[in-house]
């Protein structure tokens, strides 16, 4: 069973019961030793963690007997202290459970213990010398309690701090050295600030400091910059003192001194370095791990590295010699000493750069000096003599020169090109055409030798391979690289598989993606699965849920399944449901262990199934998937393991609900008290930084607590524009004007310089380009801001060659075009380039960058278009390009028109999957494709294979409806997964779903593995079908199938079926979709989203129930509502059901109500034919609505109000004025202000607008103010069914009804007041007294 981490589990205890409670105490207190006696008093005192101190201290010094354990109790009740066993533990639990929640508190614990206590705590808590303390019949576990205790946010903190505040005084600095490792190894490093090195000792033991230093070493990735600055300072500090330098003119820096600095080197100054002594630079080079410390400066300048290379050269190595170049490490990246360079040497320079990939920036030059090394490399010999000599630089060879290469050079070579890493997709198509030039058809042994180039591998030699070799590759090592093929390919080698007729030799053995592409139709053909098998697969949501059912109907043991890897995505709501308490605690642990495989609709069911077996012990985490009122749940007292929970997880996967989220983040602020005041807290909150809102962010968080804080928003994967803005802001103020930025403020911003304006962000690019640029190739693919962009581009042209190129091209004349060096750098900032710049590219530069550029993804169509110009200027037409060209030009393919297209050779499907990735194809365009795949292949729809289907795409959107019904049923079957993870039009959808109804039969006889299986494909599923699904199966539509259900279509839905939707599935419900519901649907979509699961009053936590009524009027209810009880199961509009009725009958069974019920009548037709007339639905101000009641009602106040009680509690309520309708009047009627809080919380769902009527101006007239309090009130009753106002459970009592909305609600305008005032009088015979 999974809990949160708890003191009691880890220091507990003394003494538990073991039927030891009723034996008799010793008779003398003289027999307890002083320790025991020590510990008995602080026990007394309440000083609980010194009490177990000192008892594991007794211990290792004199064992445990039974009879200590009486002795203890026995001086307990002599000094008059009622101790129980039960009482003591429970007593030690509570405390020591608290300080798991306070850490500062722990902290000021520790601070407070004696010298002998505190070394105890040092070495149990964080050594290995001792994994058990045993007490005979007890055993405590300190391995297990030095695991937790440094799991729990702020604990590790807090023992960090008082380590370095009383470690070096109380144990030897090498104990603490070890300590202090154990605890900054689970800090991820972020506990290193730059103000750690006022604790740290300035005189450490030689053995210590190395030790330390070693420390900080292996988390100098995890550190700031500015730390890392502060940590070198204090290490130099003292490694001057030892040093023998009597004066600047003699380096402090020997060779053991650059030994254990390693990493910190590279904060060594130019000067210093050029300082350094031959003698101690040579004696360095010469050790035999000065090569392992020297391939861990990733980050080292090009300036630095030229000076260590300078002091190296000045000893007595020889620069050319090749065991010297084996010990530069990286620094062999910025090798500078070309001149007279041979081939050979040349060659071993190149093999030693392909460790130059871990450089952290500055990689233009290291392209550069590969490309220069190349070239020396192989000057006086062929490429195809010198290509397997070449080590990784290959890769800089364009496509051209490895169109030039002959088979028997590249088969020669393949031992060394089928490592190499970085190839392009081009590339690799290339190489490996050239490899097989040789071969009719694939074997086993040339397949096993091509690595990383097997991608290259067409689809139809996949397919067209011998069934047994292609077994025996799966079963080879060259198998860990089938994840590098595409959809196609993967299917090309299933389809050769399935040809064999039984699947058993092939599917069971599949591994990783390759089994994940097996269609569930083959799945269900198999009969050789089980647990063990499976676990290390990657598996589909439809293909683990058969999976799970299948083989729970084998196994009686639930940990097989849960614990076989992806399997457990498979379990379903009523897999969960049907599991025994017990069996569910025992298991739980399971799914908290693979929470990311979980679905939201899964961890929703887990939480109702904990919070009915056992929600005392729940994780709080999942109340947040509950419904909104389960967090008033969590009080004050129990908000830190709230907050720990909830920030160990993803917020963003647990709820899907904005407005929900928002109800979360409520909660969340409110156990914050609305601030974060130092690092302890943020170490709490975790990964719920990233859901702060901005005005949280801007003023609610300390300086104190900023560095911390900023170090988790680092983390955060998508901050709104508010809450960047608000970050941006703390910056500045934190950091001053950007151009009194630090080399090392630069480096710490990082990802958050794309936050700055263009001005602020030019003095960067003036004074640290490099940094700049680094930041930028860190972020390719993502969306950066223009700006940024712009700073980069402008940052790169600075200090680009200014001469401009390419004259001779015409129209280029002053233009400065894109060089290889500028385009490598810019990354994504290659979109700043112009048109014209682009179109006066040379041919060379296009060549060596254009799979570059078509992976940019801020390209405009006017750029895409001079890319595809500047193509055919160097490809000629599209009917001359091979498949590596088009491979090679990923977006760019996108500016072909559809008669470009047809030009292009599509014989190839896997030509054709390459542009099928692209998903911005116009209709046109994809039915271009289609066709020119057909003409060239010299297929007919009927002939298309499960890979044809699988590389076409998105392009078979372009089908014509008529063409569907060709696709043979068996090559559908195979890829009926892929197929629903197109957005197809309604029409195209629903030819396909007639096709899976050939398969899986009608939608009634669907299950929820098929629904799954069919993502889109059951968008076509007809108004009739739909109703006609079983509200069981709502869960196991994907959302994208939602999205696409068209909105009349979507609207056929029952309301049960709506709820039944589960919170993922009703989170895809679009705008559109929504606008077509009724107000039962809108209310049962509402549900859905929230997570709500049918249950009565008694699933309601305490504090969220209505209050309780006297025990006369729950009589008296209970007596009229007796018939509603067994409607209980009657759907998702029980409440509302239950509460209107009840409203209404009380409305019409009081004397005065039963007196004016005529008149009530009349009243009603009058108004609503009134209302009709005016068109309400359709006017723009309420003006006229008003106008019309004042004039009907006349001064008949007392009955208008008693009207329109009756007429909000009326079980079934006009027509004309349900809860849509009321939308647009409520916008239509309530100031501007209210307006727009009213669209913020969902203008077309008013159950949860309710914050808009609260903010009634003072600019009201009467009339509009005694309008808009009947249109709120009649809203509150509904916002009450299930928002967090009441509770969700329904209004309060009605006798203190009135009174709760008076005092509570807080209407601002008088008029406002009135009416509500006449309402309850008249409602609910309420005296007017009451209300005052």
């Amino acid at each position: 069973m999974s809990q949160e981490p708890r003191m009691c589990s880890l220091f507990l205890v003394l003494f538990l019961s073991h039927g030891v409670a009723g034996q008799k105490a010793s008779n003398s207190r003289q027999d307890l030793d002083p320790l025991l006696q020590k510990m008995a008093e602080e026990i007394i005192e309440g000083s609980y963690l010194n009490a177990f101190l000192d008892l594991i201290q007794f211990q290792s010094a004199h064992g445990w007997t039974t009879d200590l354990t009486y002795q203890i109790l026995d001086y307990l009740n002599s000094r008059n202290v009622a101790f129980t066993l039960p009482s003591l533990q429970a007593a030690m639990e509570n405390h020591l459970q608290q300080r798991l929640y306070q850490p500062k508190k722990l902290l000021m614990d520790l601070r407070k213990t004696d010298a002998q206590q505190f070394r105890t705590a040092m070495k149990c808590l964080l050594e290995d010398k001792q994994n058990h303390l045993d007490l005979k019949d007890i055993v405590i576990d300190l391995r297990e309690m030095q695991e937790q205790a440094l799991q729990s946010p702020g604990v590790n903190r807090s023992l960090f701090l008082v380590t370095l505040e009383r470690c070096f005084q109380v144990l030897s600095s090498l104990e603490c050295v070890k300590i202090l490792g154990r605890v900054l190894k689970g800090s991820s490093g972020h506990f290193l600030q730059p103000d750690v090195t006022e604790w740290l000792p300035q005189h450490l033991h030689a053995d210590a400091f190395k030790n330390l230093s070693a420390v900080f070493k292996d988390l100098y990735d995890q550190t700031s910059a500015h730390a890392q600055r502060a940590l070198y300072s204090w290490m130099t500090g003292i490694l001057r003192t030892s040093s023998n330098a009597t004066d600047d003119s003699i380096s402090w820096v020997s060779a053991e001194n650059l030994w254990i600095l390693g990493r910190y080197m590279v904060h060594l100054s130019f000067e210093e370095i050029m300082k350094i002594s031959s003698i101690e630079i040579g004696l360095f080079i010469s050790y035999d791990n000065a090569t392992k410390q020297l391939d861990t400066v990733y980050d080292i300048t090009p300036d630095l590295a030229h000076a260590f290379l300078e002091r190296i050269s000045s000893s007595s190595f020889d620069m050319r010699n090749t065991s010297t170049i084996h010990r530069l490490g990286l620094l062999v990246c910025f090798y500078d000493d070309l001149e007279l360079l041979d081939a050979t040497l040349a060659q071993i320079l190149l093999h030693q750069m392909i460790k130059c990939s871990r450089l952290r920036g500055f990689r233009a030059g290291v392209q550069k000096l590969k490309a220069d090394l190349l070239q020396i490399a192989t000057e006086n010999q062929t490429l195809n003599e010198t290509l397997g000599s070449l080590s990784d630089a290959v890769v800089g060879l364009t496509s051209n020169q490895l169109e030039s290469l002959s088979p028997e050079a590249v088969q020669a070579a393949i031992s060394t090109l089928n490592q190499v890493l970085g190839w392009a997709k081009s590339q690799v198509i290339i190489l490996s055409a050239k490899y097989l030039a040789h071969e009719k058809v694939l074997s086993f042994y040339n397949v096993s030798q091509m690595g990383v180039l097997l991608a290259g591998i067409g689809t139809q030699a996949f397919y067209n391979m011998d069934h047994k070799d292609l077994v025996q590759v799966l079963r080879s090592t060259v198998s860990q690289h089938m994840s590098d093929l595409s959809p196609a390919q993967q299917h090309g080698v299933l389809s050769k598989l399935n040809e064999a007729g039984d699947p058993a030799p092939g599917i069971v053995a599949l591994q990783g993606a390759l089994f994940k592409e097996v269609s569930l139709f083959d799945l269900r053909r198999e009969l050789q699965f089980n647990s063990t098998v499976l676990k290390e697969k990657e598996l589909r949501r439809s293909q683990a849920l058969f999976l799970y059912e299948l083989l729970s109907k084998v196994t009686g043991r639930p940990e097989e399944l849960l614990s076989a890897g992806q399997l457990v995505k498979g379990v379903t709501c009523s897999h969960i449901d049907a599991t025994d308490a017990n069996s569910f605690l025992a298991h739980f642990r399971y799914f908290e262990n693979n929470l990311s495989l979980l679905s939201p609709d899964q961890v929703n069911c887990l939480a109702w199934k904990y919070w009915d077996v056992s929600r005392s012990s729940m994780p709080p985490f999942l109340l947040a998937t509950l419904p909104a009122r389960f967090l008033a749940s969590v009080p004050a007292s129990q908000c830190v393991p709230f907050l720990i929970s909830l920030g160990k997880n993803r917020l963003d996967s647990l709820v899907l609900d904005s407005h929900k989220k928002n109800l979360v983040l409520r909660k969340v602020q409110q156990c914050l008290d609305n601030s974060i005041a130092d690092e302890y807290v943020v170490d709490i909150v975790g990964s719920l930084l990233c859901h702060l809102p901005a005005t949280f962010i801007e003023g609610g968080i300390s300086p104190r607590a900023w560095a911390t804080t900023l170090h988790g928003l680092r983390d955060c994967p998508d901050l709104s524009p508010e809450q960047k803005a608000a970050v941006r802001l703390r910056l500045l103020e934190q950091c001053g004007a950007p151009q009194n930025w630090t080399a090392e403020t630069v480096k710490d911003l990082g990802p958050f310089l794309v936050l700055f304006s263009g001005d602020e962000l030019r003095s960067v690019a003036t004074k640290f380009p490099d940094f700049l640029q680094h930041t930028a190739s860190q972020m390719v693919g993502n969306q950066l801001p223009k700006e940024f962009l712009w700073a980069v581009f402008e940052s790169v042209r600075n200090s680009s060659d200014k001469n401009l190129r390419f004259h001779r091209i015409p129209g280029c004349h002053g233009v400065s075009a894109p060089s290889s060096d500028d385009i490598f750098k810019l990354a994504e900032a290659n979109a700043c380039w112009t048109p014209e710049d682009l179109l006066c590219m040379g041919e060379d530069t296009f060549i060596r960058n254009v799979e570059l550029l078509g992976a940019i993804k801020s390209f405009s169509w006017p750029q895409l278009i001079a890319l595809k110009e500047k193509a055919i200027q160097v490809w000629d037409t599209p009917s001359c390009w091979r498949e590596h060209h088009v491979v090679s030009l990923g977006r760019i393919a996108l500016a072909l028109n559809e008669t470009e297209l047809g030009q292009l050779d599509l014989s190839s499907i896997d030509t054709v999957a390459s542009l099928s990735q692209q998903t911005e194809w116009t209709l046109g365009q994809a039915k271009s494709i289609l066709q020119g795949f057909l003409q060239d292949s010299g297929y007919g729809i009927q002939d298309l294979k499960s890979f044809h289907l699988v590389g076409l795409g998105a392009t078979l959107c372009a089908m014509n409806v008529t063409e569907i019904p060709l696709i043979k049923i068996s090559e559908f079957r195979m890829v009926v997964a892929r197929i629903g993870k197109l957005l197809c039009s309604n029409h195209v959808l629903a030819e396909f779903k007639r096709k899976a109804e050939v398969l899986f039969g009608k939608p009634t006889e669907w299950t929820s593995s098929v629904l799954q299986e069919l993502g889109t494909i059951a968008a076509g599923l007809t108004k009739a079908e739909l109703r006609m699904l079983d509200k069981e199966l709502m869960l196991y539509f994907q959302p994208s199938a939602i999205k696409c259900l068209p909105d009349e279509i979507f609207k056929e839905l029952s309301a049960e079926q709506i709820a039944a939707l589960g919170p993922e599935n009703a989170a895809a419900v679009t705008h559109a979709q929504s606008r077509q519901l009724s107000a039962s649907q809108l209310q049962s979509l509402q549900l859905a989203r929230d997570g709500a699961k049918l249950h009565s009053w008694q699933d309601v936590p305490e504090s969220a129930r209505p209050t309780r009524t006297s025990p006369a009027r729950s009589a008296h209810l209970q007596g009229s509502l007796h018939w509603l009880l067994p409607a209980a199961s009657n759907g998702p509009d029980l409440v509302l059901t239950l509460h209107l009725e009840t409203r209404r009958r009380a409305c019409v069974s009081s004397p005065k109500s039963v007196a004016l019920h005529k008149r009530q009548v009349d009243f009603t037709k009058q108004v609503l034919e009134r209302l009709v007339d005016l068109q309400v639905s359709t006017v723009t101000s309420a003006a006229p609505v008003v106008t019309a009641l004042e004039r009907l009602l006349g001064e008949g106040r007392w009955e208008h109000h008693c009207f329109i009680s009756c007429l909000d509690h009326s079980h079934q309520p006009p027509q004309v004025l349900h809860l849509a309708f009321t939308a647009k009047w409520l916008q239509s009627s309530v100031d501007e202000e209210a307006k727009v809080i009213f669209t913020k919380c969902r203008s077309e769902n008013p159950s949860v607008a309710s914050i808009a009527f609260e903010r009634v101006t003072q600019n009201h007239s009467e009339a509009s103010s005694y309008f808009s309090g009947m249109v709120s009130y009649r809203i509150h009753n509904h916002v009450s069914l299930h928002s967090d106002h009441t509770g969700g459970g329904g209004l309060p009592p009605e006798e203190d009804f009135c009174t709760y909305y008076f005092h509570c609600r807080n209407p601002m305008h008088p008029s406002f007041s009135k009416i509500f005032s006449s309402r309850c009088r008249i409602d609910y015979d309420v005296p007017h007294r009451t209300l005052l």
